[in-house]
């Protein structure tokens, strides 16, 4: 991307930042779906353990919005289900569900095994690369992250520059009472996972329950270094190379 994008990226961004900094999210929410700045703008849900909160705020301000699922091939079952339930129990019109390539599940992973030996590599083939493939029609895509997620996310601003796009985090600065309390007072279907312990939902072979105290994600990529997938990373992308796959993924 050229330099003088990304500063032109970085400074609206940043202005965003500053005129919004004490908004409600759904202030922030409905200017960022508003704002000619950010032109077109997806919302990018995993219809996770706290995703419906997201999800209600944006159907009541537009439920015609493109949601971007991204459906690897290997989420719970329960987590399919539930996708399927949200969006009818919430009116959203536009689902896309976003799959991997099948070619490239065939020449880098077709025994489905991949996420024992490199779980980079898996991430890229079956999340990193169909999102990014999706959003080449967008200029701004919408997460749920949440500073409370810890890690990297404890400092998560509401607007931020990433690649060719501009983030927007509506959720950044709630808490887990605040989350809970919305879904309470809505009455909003919950994950069917999170009443045995699942406080964050990825892919099946790579997330476990938590334990009392610990960190939100702390059951993604369990007793491993790991804790982002990929979407999330600012820049060009560098697909991860491994016995099953190489740099031209």
């Amino acid at each position: 991307m050229p330099l003088d994008v990304h500063a032109l990226l970085t400074a609206r961004a940043a202005q965003l930042n500053a005129d919004l900094a004490e908004a409600s999210a759904e202030t922030i929410l409905d200017h960022a779906l508003r704002d000619a700045r950010l032109g077109e703008v997806a919302m990018v849900s995993s219809f996770g353990a706290d995703s419906v909160v997201l999800l209600h705020l944006l159907a009541q301000i537009d439920p015609t919005r493109p949601v971007l699922f991204l459906e690897t091939g290997m989420l719970f079952s329960e987590t399919l289900a539930y996708q399927r339930e949200v969006a009818e129990t919430l009116g959203l019109t536009d689902i896309r569900v976003i799959r991997p390539d099948a070619a490239d599940l065939f020449m880098h992973d077709p025994d489905g095994e991949l996420n024992r030996v490199d779980t980079d590599a898996c991430c890229a083939i079956r999340k990193v690369k169909p999102l990014e493939l999706s959003l080449q029609g967008f200029d701004a895509w919408i997460t749920g992250r949440k500073r409370i997620h810890g890690g990297a996310r404890a400092s998560l601003p509401l607007f931020e520059v990433d690649g060719p796009h501009i983030k927007i985090n509506p959720l950044a600065k709630w808490s887990g009472a605040e989350l809970a309390a919305y879904m309470e007072r809505h009455a909003l279907p919950r994950h069917p996972l999170v009443a045995n312990g699942f406080t964050s939902i990825g892919c099946a072979p790579c997330t476990t329950s938590t334990l009392p105290g610990e960190d939100p994600r702390a059951g993604r990529w369990r007793a491993s270094e790991k804790a982002e997938c990929g979407i999330h990373f600012d820049g060009a992308r560098i697909w991860p190379a491994s016995p099953k796959t190489d740099a031209s993924l």
